[in-house]
């Protein structure tokens, strides 16, 4: 395991405190759609992801879901650990989007170190304004942007991660992302469609015209 590569923090630690880490840190997986922390239910502690991705995305009181920001392989979900960090204040929900293998630095482990050591308190908190930057720039998308630009967005993000034209993915999930409601998302893909940017099949999406499908951005 290559700690010094998922946490940059590695070599301002103690040999004590690298030992400490390397017993506590456990893996786990996590089946695609499986949440795997809810709000302020449980606090695992520093997440990183080895294989697979995560969406961290918040949950309105009727139940509407804006997906702040997404976590890919060798990156890091800080918000996993928002009970060691007081200026957090709001419930996070994080899901597996893939069938997803976690590094786990767990909480207690984490909050003994972050009290002897300076580096690590800083790094959580450098990692979450990194993120809270991320959320900003999709509130304003939110807020901001047409829908048409906000779902073209999506399926380029989708096909440059991807590299793969045949996006299989729902207009659901699609709506989750990006904050809306799934007949609006519906609409504005058909409206893609018809400017044959994209084509639409049953739980998949073909990007045809990579060139059109900017246009929207």
């Amino acid at each position: 395991m290559e700690y010094a590569k998922l946490y940059p923090f590695w070599e301002h630690l103690t040999e004590p405190e690298k030992e400490k880490i390397k017993r506590a840190c456990y893996r786990d997986t996590y089946e695609k759609g499986r949440i795997m922390h809810r709000g302020e239910d449980n606090c695992m502690g520093l997440v990183s992801v080895l294989h697979g991705q995560l969406r961290t995305y918040i949950l309105s009181d009727e139940g509407r879901e804006v997906t702040l920001f997404r976590v890919h392989d060798e990156e890091v979900c800080v918000l996993s650990t928002s009970c060691l960090m007081d200026s957090i204040a709001f419930d996070v929900f994080i899901e597996a989007t893939e069938d997803t293998e976690i590094l786990v630095l767990p909480s207690i482990c984490l909050n003994d170190i972050m009290k002897k050591n300076p580096y690590v308190e800083l790094y959580l908190y450098q990692m979450a304004t990194e993120k809270f930057s991320e959320v900003m720039w999709t509130m304003q998308q939110i807020l901001f942007q047409r829908i048409d630009q906000r779902v073209a967005g999506f399926l380029w993000g989708e096909f440059t991660h991807t590299g793969d034209e045949t996006l299989n993915i729902t207009h659901d999930v699609i709506a989750k992302n990006i904050g809306s409601a799934r007949e609006v998302v519906t609409k504005t893909l058909k409206y893609l469609a018809q400017h044959n940017a994209i084509e639409l099949k049953r739980g998949k999406i073909i990007v045809l015209d990579t060139e059109k499908l900017k246009s929207f951005l």
